[in-house]
């Protein structure tokens, strides 16, 4: 099975990394320098600096070379899967979705974007606890692989399993990807946390309000808790609200310290996707009569409203029974 992957950035180089490990694997980048360095030098120092990359990964900027592959890895932000679909005309090609969040405008999760898209194509979302740098060195991990065709999830398992990459299957991909957005605008939070120093108690009770305000939304459209409460879940949640490799956490920090999310969001190649899922998420919680605070807390926060006015109308909430 030859394996392409759409997106240059960290996660998807580290993706074609794993796939390497049985086969060529074709990498489409949008960004030149990427294309060169990886064709030429084996390396992604745009993204994954310090990375030797496998030979057998081979970059294109051309979308119309993915057209030879038989299952894509789409790793490009979720805000840009529609174009890039499109672009790519993948006919009837398995498509394994990798970007976490909520289109912007329609509050469709990725899959059901792909789905509008690229109606012929099975989806699979893979998703978890996964900081791009140390799957690319190797280091241990373990995913969500969602597909509701169990014979295809096998079989992408079978292709992208390694000694320490080791896929969990489900056929519950709503939830999966429900996991994977939520988390992202949840890590800003804990991110704030840390920045405004706190402390490991607020932390640790924000990861915990967090997932059920995780849970209650993924059981809203239709996710399943066994699925919010494992790998694509609160595994991923426990990672990214608690370290600054996360993307999002640092983001998180930066405000908590009190810079601005314009200023630290400006001029970054590498994407904070919670910062564009927050609002559509908050919208999405409202439409569907789900109450998500530290989601909106978030998105005060991200529109610039003062760290303490924030945290004290979280704190000021009224008691209630815990659910």
């Amino acid at each position: 099975m030859k394996i392409g992957v759409i997106g240059g950035g960290a996660w998807g180089t580290a993706l074609a990394q794993v796939a390497a490990r049985d086969g060529e694997v074709l990498l489409w980048a949008r960004e030149d320098d990427v294309v060169a360095a990886i064709n030429r030098a084996h390396a992604n120092p745009a993204f994954l600096p310090g990375i030797a990359l496998s030979p057998a990964i081979r970059a294109t900027g051309s979308l119309g070379a993915l057209a030879a592959c038989d299952a894509l890895l789409v790793v490009a932000p979720a805000q840009h899967v529609r174009a890039v679909l499109a672009e790519a005309a993948v006919g009837g090609t398995p498509l394994i979705l990798c970007a976490k969040g909520i289109e912007a405008g329609t509050r469709l999760l990725v899959g059901e974007v792909a789905g509008e898209v690229a109606p012929a194509a099975p989806i699979a979302v893979l998703s978890g606890p996964s900081f791009a740098a140390e799957v690319a060195r190797g280091l241990p991990t373990a995913l969500t692989l969602a597909c509701a065709d169990e014979g295809l999830a096998a079989a992408l398992a079978d292709r992208l399993s390694g000694p320490r990459f080791r896929l969990y299957r489900s056929t519950d991909v709503v939830g999966a990807e429900i996991g994977g957005a939520v988390k992202n605008v949840l890590a800003i939070a804990c991110g704030v946390v840390e920045g405004a120093a706190l402390g490991q108690n607020a932390r640790a009770a924000l990861i915990a309000r967090g997932f059920a305000e995780m849970t209650r939304f993924g059981l809203a459209r239709g996710g399943r808790a066994e699925t919010l409460a494992g790998l694509s879940g609160l595994g991923d949640l426990v990672l990214t609200c608690s370290s600054t490799s996360s993307r999002n956490f640092a983001l998180g920090v930066g405000i908590g310290q009190g810079q601005s999310a314009a200023a630290l969001l400006s001029g970054k190649r590498s994407v904070a996707e919670g910062a564009f899922t927050a609002p559509v998420l908050l919208a999405a919680a409202e439409a569907a009569g789900v109450d998500m605070p530290v989601v909106a807390a978030v998105c005060d926060l991200l529109a610039g409203a003062p760290v303490a006015s924030v945290i004290d109308r979280l704190l000021a909430r009224p008691a209630r029974r815990e659910a």
